[in-house]
């Protein structure tokens, strides 16, 4: 478990996520996707920045059998997580991500 989630105690993805898939009745897999690595808060960087930091920091589990997935995110300022996840998806075969997102930032 990151740092960070550790300290809120839950993963405000995962809440989100859990009754969309249930309505949906949809899979969701847990602890597939999983940060590899620590790095500072996306908002605390300046744009710039933000997918040099998240670059490398996700990897898979186990592989998905699943050509299409859905990611969700709380709250999406420059995308560079969204990207970066997507981009780890793909590599392991998956064919299309949808990015489901609560709140947006500028």
């Amino acid at each position: 478990m990151v740092h960070r989630q550790r300290q809120r105690g839950f993963n405000q993805s995962m809440e989100i996520a859990r009754p969309i898939a249930r309505r949906l009745r949809l899979p969701l897999p847990r602890r597939t996707l999983v940060r590899m690595r620590a790095g500072p808060p996306q908002q605390s960087l300046p744009l710039a920045a933000r997918r040099g930091n998240v670059r490398g920091a996700f990897g898979l589990s186990r592989l998905l059998p699943a050509r299409r997935a859905a990611v969700v995110d709380d709250v999406m300022t420059s995308g560079a997580t969204l990207d970066e996840v997507a981009r780890v998806l793909k590599r392991a075969g998956v064919d299309q991500v949808v990015n489901l997102i609560v709140a947006r930032t500028e």
